[in-house]
């Protein structure tokens, strides 16, 4: 069983930042890639941004986050974090951290955190 803990999320004035953060732990083999995603009321979940550190490192990240939010992951300790800049209104969701985990077995199963708050004020 693995368990992703996410934190850092609050109220900010837009064009401030934040920086959220997600620890992964329990049984696990290898986690494949690690990412964000969120949702606001009414709408459907989105993916915000991934990150797959198997072989070569390479990142995703949504149109409207691209130069704003920054994910990368701290392979020692199994955290991904996601720093977000020039914070909008519209960024205002849930977020929800994602981890795709190869267990022992060889199978590969998706672990979600709880999700945090972010609020980003006009």
């Amino acid at each position: 069983q693995v368990q992703l803990v996410e934190s850092g999320g609050g109220l900010v004035q837009a064009g401030g930042a934040l920086r959220l953060s997600c620890a992964a732990s329990g049984r696990i083999f290898r986690l494949n890639a690690m990412g964000w995603y969120r949702q606001a009321p009414g709408k459907q979940r989105e993916l915000v941004a991934t990150i797959r550190t198997v072989g070569i490192t390479s990142t995703n990240y949504a149109d409207s986050v691209r130069g704003r939010f920054t994910t990368y992951r701290d392979n020692a300790e199994d955290t991904v974090y996601l720093q977000m800049n020039s914070l909008k209104p519209e960024d205002t969701a849930v977020y929800y951290c994602h981890a795709a985990v190869l267990q022992y077995s060889g199978q590969v199963d998706d672990a979600w955190g709880q999700g945090t708050q972010v609020t980003v004020s006009a």
